[in-house]
């Protein structure tokens, strides 16, 4: 056998002699290095929109961007008001409303508010037509004067289910938004305004409850949410880590150097992202929270290697330079395997998990050279010595445990393969269950005040999942065309007739109403015009009558060649949306002429498709990623058997993790289908220390598969035990954020750790014994092969 050190332990040695060498010289140039790429933190923003969500190419973001362009922008602020008495006409609610209405147009930026009050009755006035708000004074109406106003308010189509409750206990106070997007404060400033005025308003009419939801409340939750999680998760994930850290190794020093390479590593990444012009979002505002968790992986193998060599009576330095060189392949291949993974996260569908899976590789990197670099160095300068006194029988405790496990396992092998397949077999058939469910009210926790406002005016009033149509006439002034009216009031019709839907916004409705009003409020002339001419005089009549800020510009199109039809859905799981547009599709195709098929819009139709695009890009990014992984394995590990083998214990745990939550929890959103990239570049950390120990008994010590599998153990086994403690318990915090996307990703992936541990400590070594049979001749078959 050839006894020559490898190329990459040479490395190692030449690495470690040289950064213990120069050492006071490598912690300067990290320090100045360190300060000068974290300087571009100053350049980082934190989007306010949902639409970071989506890439500017996103086909449903394109569609949506035009049809606000064509109408009024549909960002809006929706007040919920219900009164005790649980009817909105009574002189002091409709007071109240009168009031919210008025105040309503003093928030920052607000273009148009629509309510009870100064909703646009029109009738007939002898031979005039007679446009007003529908109530004015409302504290003065006698009981009579608000019965009136309530069986008009009951009776339109436009304000019915949308406006006001069909039992009349709440109405809605909607004003639509138009921000520059100049200033991040535009958003909070605005918020700010409406929550004062709600406050108002349940402080001056008693028995009043106000809540606020809407699109730009939407915005304001992914915002506050992305600001909770950065000054909740980070700070207690640090005293996490210090502690678990402080324990595992047993060591101040130990621990504070590697505090120092996490904080550098995170300050590097966010530094770095800042001179790229990365902008945050809830999503990537995790990845320093990711980066604390992963970059103590690299110190911890270093440091525990190194420690262990110290409580054998090695000297400091030696010991460093031993540890430097049996964790330098590994740790860097570790590191290769677990950027690949995150990097793969760019054929996601969702700008935020490119931006986090780019932070997060560029924490790992940096983390990965600091280890190789500025830990040594600064270990070498430290006063070890004096801080790792510890008993034999403390120092020795751990190898018995492991020598014990490790003949447990190579005795068992077979036991613990069959009762592995079985268990893979019965929770992989899991995985066909789980459902795709992208609701944004519900990516926030229920304990937000977004998602109960949210649910309330759901429950009470409206429905917040809205679909856009934007129906074109054949030309400019089409929409008053008696055959386009008659498609229209068809399509409005067929659609208020579906189980899904809750209401819908047309102006067919409008065109009916002033037609009756044209003929002296008879309800047998509610009905579409027949005559263009005529149907165009009533629109031109009509829109002069209307007051500043309530035109019919975001309903028909300034040249008069489409309307808008707005459809509010029942909370449905965005599989059962993305059905009900193909519905609507459909039946436009099959029931209107060829220039009125359309393909409906919203933020509701973008969240409905994002999961699922997200699922396809990342199962392209899993085979890159795997191809990727396995071929750095097969390198690293000079071994095409070996390197082939290792996917099986990094896969499983991933479909296991899937199998697991099918059984529990049986939804995912679009965070989970980047679980399997992020987690699989972590979990084969892993089977990569496992096998790298196990070869080096097997080449250089000549041992048998069990004594190597022993050897593997005995070196690395608590290193992998304590680094898996670390990560799940990151992971695990993780999954505390109120942000159902951030949530679900930290605890799969804290599934997926554990189980990539009990696989790598039973499955694994298990693995390894396929096959072996007790004999020199038969050994030398065995390391022929594996060297191949």
């Amino acid at each position: 056998m050839n006894n020559r050190p490898p190329k990459t332990d040479r490395l190692a040695e030449a690495l470690a002699n040289m950064v213990i060498r120069w050492r006071w010289l490598v912690i300067l140039v990290t320090l100045i290095l360190v300060m000068l790429i974290g300087y571009g933190a100053r350049n980082l923003t934190l989007s306010t929109s949902y639409q970071s969500f989506f890439s500017p190419d996103y086909p449903e973001l394109v569609a949506f961007n035009a049809f606000q362009k064509t109408y009024s922008k549909t960002d809006n602020i929706l007040f919920v008001v219900q009164p005790a008495e649980k009817t909105v006409f009574t002189p002091s609610t409709a007071a109240a409303i009168e009031r919210l209405t008025e105040r309503a147009w003093q928030i920052p930026f607000a273009t148009r508010v629509d309510s009870l009050s100064n909703f646009q009755n029109s009738w007939a006035n002898a031979d005039d037509l007679t446009v007003e708000d529908l109530y004015r004074d409302g504290a003065s109406l006698s009981p009579a004067q608000l019965k009136e106003k309530q069986h008009i308010a009951l009776s339109e189509p436009l304000l019915n289910g949308q406006l006001i409750s069909a039992d009349a206990s709440t109405t809605g106070i909607n004003v639509i938004m138009n921000f520059p997007e100049k200033s991040l404060s535009e958003l909070p400033d605005a918020m700010a305004v409406a929550e004062q005025i709600a406050s108002e308003i349940e402080r001056d009419y008693a028995g009043v409850k106000v809540r606020i939801t809407g699109i730009s409340a939407l915005n304001n939750a992914f915002f506050a949410v992305a600001q909770s999680d950065a000054m909740t998760l980070m700070p207690v994930m640090y005293l996490l880590l210090i502690l678990v850290t402080l324990i595992v190794l047993r060591s101040f020093f130990g621990m504070l150097v590697t505090v120092l390479v996490i904080m550098f590593s995170t300050v590097a990444a966010v530094g770095l992202a800042g001179h790229l012009g990365i902008v945050l979002d809830p999503i990537s505002m995790t990845a320093p929270t990711v980066i604390l968790t992963l970059a103590v992986a690299d110190s911890v193998h270093i440091l525990v290697t190194m420690l262990g060599l110290m409580r054998e009576g090695k000297d400091k330095i030696s010991s460093l330079k031993e540890s430097m060189r049996i964790n330098f392949l590994p740790v860097s291949v570790t590191s290769i395997t677990t950027i690949i993974g995150f990097l793969s996260l760019n054929f996601s569908a969702s700008p935020p998990f490119w931006y986090l899976g780019n932070i997060t590789a560029m924490g790992i990197a940096a983390a990965w050279l600091l280890s190789l670099t500025f830990l040594p160095a600064t270990i070498a300068v430290l006063p070890f010595k004096m801080l790792l006194a510890t008993s034999k029988a403390s120092a020795s405790s751990s190898v018995p445990l492991m020598t014990r496990f490790a003949n447990f396992v190579t005795s068992q092998y077979r036991s613990i393969l069959i009762v592995s397949g079985i268990a893979v077999i019965l929770l992989v058939s899991m995985i066909p269950r789980i459902e795709l469910n992208d609701q944004w009210v519900k990516y926030f926790d229920e304990e937000m005040e977004f998602r109960q406002d949210a649910e309330f005016a759901m429950d009470n009033l409206t429905g917040l999942y809205r679909l856009e149509f934007s129906l074109p006439a054949q030309t400019p002034g089409g929409v008053s065309e008696p055959e386009y009216l008659q498609n229209v009031e068809r399509f409005t019709n067929w659609l208020r007739g579906l189980p899904e839907v809750e209401h819908v916004y047309s102006y067919a409705d409008i065109i009916k109403r002033l037609n009756k009003n044209m003929h002296g409020d008879d309800q047998a002339w509610y009905r579409l015009p027949d005559d263009r001419n005529l149907a165009a005089q009533y629109l031109l009549l009509y829109e002069l009558s209307l007051p500043y800020g309530l035109d019919l510009n975001d309903r028909i199109s300034v040249d008069k060649s489409a309307s808008r039809v707005t459809v509010t859905v029942k909370e449905l799981h965005t599989a059962a949306v993305r059905q009900f547009l193909k519905k609507t599709e459909n039946w436009l195709r099959n029931n209107v002429p060829e220039y009125m098929w359309v393909t409906p819009t919203s933020p509701t139709v973008m969240f409905s498709y994002i999961s699922e695009r997200n699922i396809y890009g990342m199962l392209s990014g899993n085979a890159v990623a795997v191809f990727g992984i396995a071929l750095v394995l097969m390198l690293s590990l000079r071994s095409i058997g070996l390197g082939a083998l290792s996917l099986i214990p990094n896969l499983i745990p991933l479909l296991m993790t899937f199998g697991i939550w099918a059984l529990l929890v049986g939804q995912v959103g679009m965070g989970a289908a980047t679980v399997s990239a992020t987690s699989l570049g972590i979990i084969v950390d892993n089977t990569v220390h496992f096998l790298s120990k196990y070869l080096r008994a097997r080449r250089e010590m000549a041992a048998n598969r069990p004594a190597a599998i022993e050897y593997a153990f005995n070196t690395v086994g608590w290193a992998i035990a304590a680094n898996a403690a670390i990560l799940i318990t990151g992971f695990a915090w993780l999954a505390t954020s109120s942000f159902r996307v951030n949530m679900e990703m930290g605890l799969l992936t804290a599934i997926a750790i554990l189980i990539a541990l009990l696989v790598n400590f039973f499955l694994l070594p298990a693995l390894l014994m396929i096959g072996y049979q007790k004999g020199a001749a038969q050994y030398e078959n065995e390391l022929a092969t594996e060297t191949a």
